[in-house]
């Protein structure tokens, strides 16, 4: 299964409908939907009509492991729709009807027989009480799944075989009745006030009653005093006062007894094995209670000896008329509708439900017979009372079979009238080439490439008219069916590309050459079918390395030398079937494990039997392996290499005279060495190379007898990883930088000011980015020198045509190869290259692309905007599906809810007299209904299945659109595709020499428009535009995306899903508006990790008891940080407004608080204001102040008291995440910490009053220095290693803060360098590293802002100049000041006119808006402040041989003339003192010119300075 992340999995299900065996049966209370378990750990999803009772399956649930024993529900709500399942190996999980996602998910280490769901009183929901293989009842919580408290016995404990939990009648408090397996019952009063955590309870009473092994007992709900129990060979009625039984009945012959249940105060419906209703009357005079007014309370006769006329009567049973037997007893069970104020809420109001082996399942309605038509049936003589056939019935096979056309697989263009479906047995996908391999029932094995057979299944396009396409390849040699397929390429690469080996029925193991189809060896080595096939480890001895390991169904195992073509080991003396093959490689054993529970250990290396071990002995050495695979796999990963020390296996080698062993150890040594020397000189890029597949087919059957379906997982990152990928590898650093995908030139520089000023590394900067720069240059120009003629490009456009028309010949005669991908190639010489190197079978490019192109022609909403279709299908080169697609949803642990096709013929039908018009009268009726389906399904119904789907479709056809937009022109047309080749950067120089290229180039970059064009708007649709057109269409339940799934992704590793989904989260919260998000905040704020830091009540949200607020501040911190992997993985959640009252365990409760600080940072950060205004105007509304009510914490994100609190809160929260130390929970970078910078630099104008500037200033620039400077920009696509992105993510964030608090930046940053130049002064005495500290480290990060502010925010810098010129003195090595002016190394602070540097004397002076005049001395790294005007200094400039200082002050109209007087030598202070001022013209209209511009002095002489005023004018003063 693949990895978490944004996973579509869509399936192929093929002409057969999936055995389904049921197990277990379960009717939801609303009547609508049947819930079924079947053997196989599959759950069936039937969607029921409560009036007609027809059902249709809808979904099947996937991912227990084991059959499916009991469901529930699990919740008391109507609406709510989440039931509970439980299978055999103790896996529970709790699914969403709804969306059909798996919420939570718990492997407990007991196995449920019954679960009775039940609302104690004092609770708000529902538990479930249980009962199984095990001694005692346990109570659990439905949505977290852990056990909350059990029930035990003090008298003799057993298994409880069946429980019943009541209220009775006068009493206020719940009782639990249970039964023993030994049939001992037992009573448990629950009282009020137990819940989580609580001790045992024991039981009150027991008795002992002859009751073994009881299948159910239940109460009568009508009259308390009877009680039913069932057991397989009797049932009776008890006396619930003292236990007594009433009466008895045994079931008819070669029947027993399954189950039964109260009808009414005197019926009882009971149900066989052979799958039969039998419906009783008790005996009025055997009753007791309030109910029973017929017999006397304690009359003396009631135990007497029974007399005739007292047994129970049967008057009806419920019976198929004629039935085929049954291979396993069915699951019945009976329903009973609940009615609301004495009315009827169903039509059918109590129902019989059966399932059984074959799928089927079948409705009665439950007669209620009156009194009088009883005592008819009874006056009526006949030996067999009345039976009655079920209500309806249906299977799944009959459904399938009833669609025409049938479902798709995905090879059903091999099929022929004449030649019907072989049997899919095996199938295999190889990402590399993109091909398909599948075994077949007749032996032979088909390789076709894989996304064209699934687009000719699913996608209307020219590739409907070829009869030979996509081109196949057929494998024969095995003389039955394939079992079982390796491709050991894929699991490690040290085996050869071309080898692919398969396991048959006829006992051999066949291995072929992929690319030329034939039969390499045939190892006929077992006695019995091969039923598994696997790769050893890669820590094994050589010769094992090139084998692959076998496993048959006559208990052997073989090893098989691949390369030597010959069997290395023969395991063949195991008694019993073989369960499990382990490795313990550097022993040189192989450990087999068998079903009895015996381990047999091999040696590799000479086939010799080692040992056998049993019990305990066994388990312990198969666990082993285990912890040696964890060790070895953690070594290989971290930099400690393997099991402590090689001598010890030499050792062990020695002990057990293995030589192998002995030799492998030495090995091991020496390679332990030469991999430690490599770790030391390995430097890692920032760039995650991922390696996962964009798709993965998977071959799945529920059963062995079927056919296989497949599953097909597109992995949404994988594939965007994979198209930028081979966009960038095109792109020289050059043409990256040009495109702004890395910035690592500005950087360089600016980082260069802040080493040290050697000539010689500076002369290695400037060497290094003349090569980068050049060498993209270079090679353009001697390629054009070279083709003076324009040669090269005329000799490859000849060779492109050429090779374009010997294909169209080709193909036009009938050829067909293999090898090719059956596509018109785009422009690749893939044939004469793919025999040669035997790697370019397919073309990777043609891969990437068309998995892209299949995934955005399913999953695109096709139909809601006719004109973007066209552009979809004519410019962008999308297909329209042919079918509705069965669609997937990943959810917890791998589990997934798979679409069935069958649903779709449930689809309303459209009119056709409206839409025919575009498809042809002559076509067959069901192909018309199918494209009616199809554009309903597209248009409309595919966005109301499911929120999570919604979600996940949406975000992915954003992610690829844009992806693909920010490629160079990328379309899926293969004209175009080839046109876009030609076109790199780097070629388009070369064909500038034929004429017309000009016109050419014109039309190219117009399509290139137009192109980009279609892929914003089909971004732009699924965006924002798909809730409008979809109301336009009539849909009235679309399923929107789920807020905070949105909020998860907000910092997704890989950056176009993250954007989408921030893209996404934000579309969907404006159109909410600003109610819709004033109740979001409102339900989601009670997550939020309140710190109690002021009083008042306003801090304690009243989450009741599951969430105890944390105290302090430490704690608090902790609590705040949450499993990344559960961000990561955990896409599931639902959102319900009633969030905050779900009981939840201690990881969904971290996980709601991580996504409730992103959801209300995000809506801080972006609507902060609005939801403050809203508040205030309420409240002003309201008049005057309203008791607090619960919500009132949520009053928005303003400033003052009102509004703050929210904002506090939140803002308190993210510089948690920030600053927060390292841990397992929350890592240093985590993506949950790049959300916290993020939301912090986005809505910094509204945190900054909570927050510590300096400590998020410091906190962010930590971040920054952490990774080296080359990190890309925030345009490149590819996925960045942790440090990276984090360090990405903090940049940007500190640019966004700087920007919008541009004062406060500066003033923090000038304030933390005082606080350094102080700390460097004392540095030795207080004996700190100041090397180490953030500000040191982070100069090129703080100058980068101080010229990006420079840049945009001109007037707020000169208006902080002194504190400005401080930090950039602190960042700037003071080496470059020496033999460089000022301009020349930092020129961005040179723009004002209030700075000037003199390099003779070394200093540099500033003048400030305060009128003051700050005079750097470089030599003695000292500030001198001079008040030297009343008013902001306009210029400032020192004379050419230094001795002067000239400043101007417009608003004063003066100009001043200072020197600067040293004691003798330069010893003692020096004194700078006004020798001369002169008043200035005034400038009119002061008030118009920009305060940068308003005048500049310039030293004509060492004496004379000329002032030039912005007006134009220009006056001279001497000194």
């Amino acid at each position: 299964m693949p990895a978490s992340g944004l996973i579509v999995p869509v399936v192929l299900w093929g002409k057969e409908a999936p055995t389904h065996c049921i197990s277990c049966v379960y009717l939801s209370k609303d009547q609508r939907t049947l819930i079924t378990g079947a053997y196989d750990g599959q759950i069936c999803l039937w969607q029921v009509e409560p009036d007609t009772l027809k059902m249709t399956p809808r979904c099947l649930l996937v991912g227990h492991s084991a059959p499916i024993l009991c469901l529930s529900k699990a919740s008391i709500s109507a609406e709510n729709n989440f039931i509970v399942s439980s299978s055999e190996s103790g896996e529970m999980a709790t699914w969403d009807l709804v969306d059909g996602k798996c919420c939570e998910l718990a492997k407990l280490p007991y196995v449920h027989t019954n679960i009775q769901p039940y609302h104690m009183s004092g609770t708000e929901d529902d538990r479930l009480f249980c009962n199984g293989y095990y001694a005692e009842i346990l109570i659990i919580d439905p949505f977290s799944l852990e056990v909350l408290f059990s029930l035990a016995s003090r008298v003799n404990p057993d298994w409880i075989s069946a429980l019943h939990v009541l209220r009775p009648a006068k009493r206020k408090d719940d009782v639990v009745l249970g039964l023993t397996t030994t049939g001992m019952i037992k009573m448990w009063p629950l009282p009020a006030g137990v819940g989580k955590g609580s001790d045992p309870l024991y039981e009150t009473e027991s008795k002992q009653i002859r009751c073994l092994n009881a299948l159910g007992m239940s109460c009568c709900a009508y009259n308390q005093r009877t009680v039913l129990i069932v057991c397989a060979k009797f049932w009776q009625i008890y006396d619930a006062g003292d236990f007594s039984v009433l009466c008895s009945v045994s079931p008819p012959r070669g029947e027993r007894w399954l189950g039964g249940e109260f009808l009414a105060a005197d019926r009882v419906l009971l149900w066989s094995d052979e799958g039969r209703g039998y419906m009783y009357r008790l005996p009025s005079n055997k009753l007791r209670g309030k109910f029973a007014d017929s017999c006397i309370a304690e009359s003396k006769d009631f135990h007497n000896k029974a007399i005739d006329g007292d047994n129970p009567f049967l008057y009806c049973t419920l019976a198929m008329p004629v039935e085929k037997p049954l291979s396993c007893p069915p699951a019945m069970r009976f329903f009973q509708a609940v009615s609301q104020q004495g009315k009827p809420t169903c039509k059918y109001q109590k129902l019989l439900i059966r399932g059984d082996s074959e799928g089927a399942i079948k409705f009665w309605d439950v007669p209620d017979v009156s009194n009088n038509q009883l005592a008819q049936i009874k006056q009526e003589d006949f030996n067999k009372p009345p039976a009655l056939p079920p209500t309806h019935h249906i299977t799944i096979s009959e459904v399938w079979s009833d669609m025409k056309p049938a479902p798709a697989g995905i090879v059903d263009q091999l099929e022929t009238p004449s030649a019907p479906s072989i049997h899919l047995t095996a199938s295999i996908y190889l990402p590399q080439q993109g091909r398909l391999v599948c075994g077949r029932e007749d032996g032979s094995i088909i390789i076709v490439p894989a996304s064209q057979t699934v687009m000719l299944q699913l996608l209307h396009g020219k590739h409907q008219q070829y009869d030979d396409w996509p081109p196949h390849q057929v494998l024969l040699g095995h003389a039955g069916r394939v079992n079982c397929l390796l491709y050991p390429n894929h699991v490690h690469p040290r085996y050869e590309v071309s080898h692919l080996v398969s396991g048959g029925v006829d006992f051999a193991v066949c291995l072929w050459d992929l690319y030329s189809g034939s039969l390499l060896h045939r190892f006929c080595v077992h006695a019995g079918e091969i039923t598994q096939l696997m790769v050893p480890p890669n820590n094994c001895s050589p010769r094992v390395l090139k084998c692959i390991c076998s496993v048959a169904s006559d208990h052997s195992v073989a090893i098989l030398g691949l390369s030597e073509r010959k069997c290395v080991v023969l395991a063949s003396r195991h008694l019993f079937p073989v369960v499990t093959v382990k490795w313990r490689p550097l022993d040189d054993f192989m450990v087999v494990g068998c079903s009895d529970g015996t381990v047999y250990i091999w040696q590799m290396e000479t086939g010799h039997l080692d040992r056998v071990l049993h019990g305990i002995c066994g388990e312990e050495v198969l666990h082993a392996c285990d912890e040696n695979v964890a060790a070895t796999s953690s070594a290989s990963a971290g930099g400690d290499m393997g099991l402590a020390n090689p001598a010890v296996h030499f050792f062990r080698g020695l002990r057990s005279r293995n030589l192998s062993a002995i030799r492998h150890a030495t090995q091991r040594g020496l390679h332990q060495l030469q991999q430690l020397h490599h770790h030391s000189n390995h430097h890692d890029g920032v760039v995650v190379k991922s390696d996962a597949p964009p798709l993965v087919i998977q071959g799945y059957r529920t059963n062995p007898k079927d056919s296989e379906s497949h599953i097909l997982f597109f992995d949404i990152e994988a594939l965007i990883v994979q198209l930028l990928s081979e966009e960038y590898s095109a792109m020289s650093p050059g043409t990256l930088e040009a495109q702004g995908l890395i910035n690592s030139a500005e950087y360089e520089k600016v980082a260069a000011l802040t080493q040290s000023a050697s000539p010689d590394a500076h002369k290695k900067i400037v060497d290094f980015f003349g090569r980068v720069k050049d060498k993209a240059g270079d090679m353009e120009r001697i390629l054009k020198e070279k083709d003076k003629h324009g040669i090269l490009a005329k000799v490859k456009e000849g060779a492109e045509t050429m090779h374009t028309r010997l294909q169209a010949k080709a193909e036009s005669v009938g050829l067909k190869n293999v090898g090719s991908d059956g596509r018109e190639r785009k422009g690749s010489d893939g044939e004469s290259r793919g025999r040669g190197s035997r790697a370019g079978l397919m073309e990777t490019v043609n891969i990437t692309m068309e998995v892209a192109q299949l995934l955005l022609s399913l999953i695109h909403a096709w139909g809601l905007d006719p004109d973007l279709d066209k552009v979809c299908e004519g410019k962008l080169g999308l297909l329209r599906p042919m079918v509705p697609v069965s669609f997937g949803i990943m959810s917890k642990g791998g589990f997934m809810c798979l679409q069935l096709p069958t649903w779709q013929s449930q689809l309303p039908a459209v009119n056709p007299a409206s839409t025919s018009s575009g498809i042809e009268a002559n076509l067959p009726p069901e192909m018309v209904r199918m494209e009616m389906a199809t554009r309903l399904f597209t248009a409309r119904t595919h966005w109301e299945l499911s929120t999570v789907m919604t979600t996940t479709h949406l975000l992915s056809i954003i992610a690829i659109a844009n992806t693909l937009m920010s490629m160079n022109c990328a379309t899926f047309i293969p004209e175009q595709e080839r046109r876009r080749k030609m076109h790199r950067p780097g070629l388009r120089q070369l064909s500038i020499a034929s004429e017309d290229v000009g016109v050419e180039e014109d039309a190219f970059t117009a399509q290139q428009a137009q192109i980009k064009q279609g892929w914003s708007l089909l971004s732009t649709l699924h965006c924002i535009l798909l809730p409008d057109k979809l109301s336009a269409q009539g849909s009235k339940i679309y399923k929107r995306p789920l807020v905070e799934l949105l909020a998860r992704r907000w910092q997704d590793q890989c950056l176009e899903v993250r954007s989408a989904s921030q893209t996404l989260l934000l579309a969907e919260l404006t159109r909410m508006g600003s109610k819709g998000r004033k109740a979001l905040v409102d339900s989601w704020a009670p997550f939020l990790p309140f710190k109690p830091d002021k009083p008042g009540p306003t801090n304690q949200p009243q989450t009741g008891a599951q969430h105890p607020q944390p105290e302090g501040n430490g704690e608090g911190e902790q609590n705040q940080q949450h499993h990344q992997e559960d961000a990561e993985e955990d896409d599931d959640e639902h959102l319900d407004e009633l969030a905050p009252q779900r009981p939840s365990t201690s990881t969904e409760a971290k996980r709601k608080e991580a996504t409730a600080v992103v959801l209300l940072g995000v809506i801080g950060a972006e609507f902060g204001q609005d939801i403050e205004t809203s508040a205030t105007k309420r409240k002003a509304s309201e008049g005057g102040e309203q008791p607090k009510k619960r919500g009132s914490v949520v009053e928005g994100f303003g400033i003052g008291a009102a509004g703050s609190n929210l904002a506090r809160c939140t803002s308190l929260a993210l510089m948690n995440l920030l600053l927060s130390p390292p841990s397992s929970r929350l890592p240093t970078h985590s993506s949950m910490r790049r959300a916290a910078m993020d939301l912090l630099g986005r809505g910094f104008t509204v945190w900054e009053p909570y927050l510590d500037v300096s400590k998020v200033l410091l906190g962010l620039l930590e971040q920054c220095c952490e990774s080296d400077h080359l990190v890309p920009s925030m345009a490149y696509g590819l996925p960045l290693t942790p440090t990276a992105d984090a360090c990405r993510t903090a940049r940007h964030s500190l640019s966004l803060i700087a920007t919008a608090r541009p004062a406060a930046f500066i003033t923090t940053m000038a304030r933390e360098v005082a606080r350094y130049n102080t700390l460097q002064q004392n540095a030795q005495t207080i004996n700190i590293n100041l090397s180490q500290t953030v500000l040191h480290r982070a100069k090129p990060e703080i100058l980068r802002n101080i010229e990006l502010l420079i840049d945009k925010m001109q007037s707020e810098m000169a208006d902080l100049l002194v504190e400005v010129m401080d930090i950039v003195l602190h960042c700037v090595d003071p080496g470059h000041l020496k033999v460089k002016t000022l301009n020349e190394v930092f020129p961005a602070v040179c723009r004002f006119h209030q700075v000037s540097h003199c390099t003779q004397t070394r200093r540099i002076a500033v003048g400030a808006k305060s009128g003051q005049l700050a005079i750097y001395e470089l030599r003695s790294n000292r500030c001198q402040l001079i008040a030297a005007h009343g008013a902001p200094i306009a210029a400032s400039s020192f004379s050419p041989d230094g001795k002067f200082l000239a400043s101007y002050s417009c608003t004063e109209n003066k100009i001043c003339f200072w020197q600067t007087s040293t004691g003798m030598f330069g010893l003692g202070n020096s004194q700078t003192r006004c020798v001369k001022t002169y008043p200035t013209q005034p400038i009119a209209d002061l008030s118009r010119h920009s305060p940068m511009k308003l005048g500049r002095l310039i030293w004509i002489t060492n004496k004379t300075v000329s002032l030039m005023l912005c007006d134009g004018s220009e006056a001279r003063y001497n000194v």
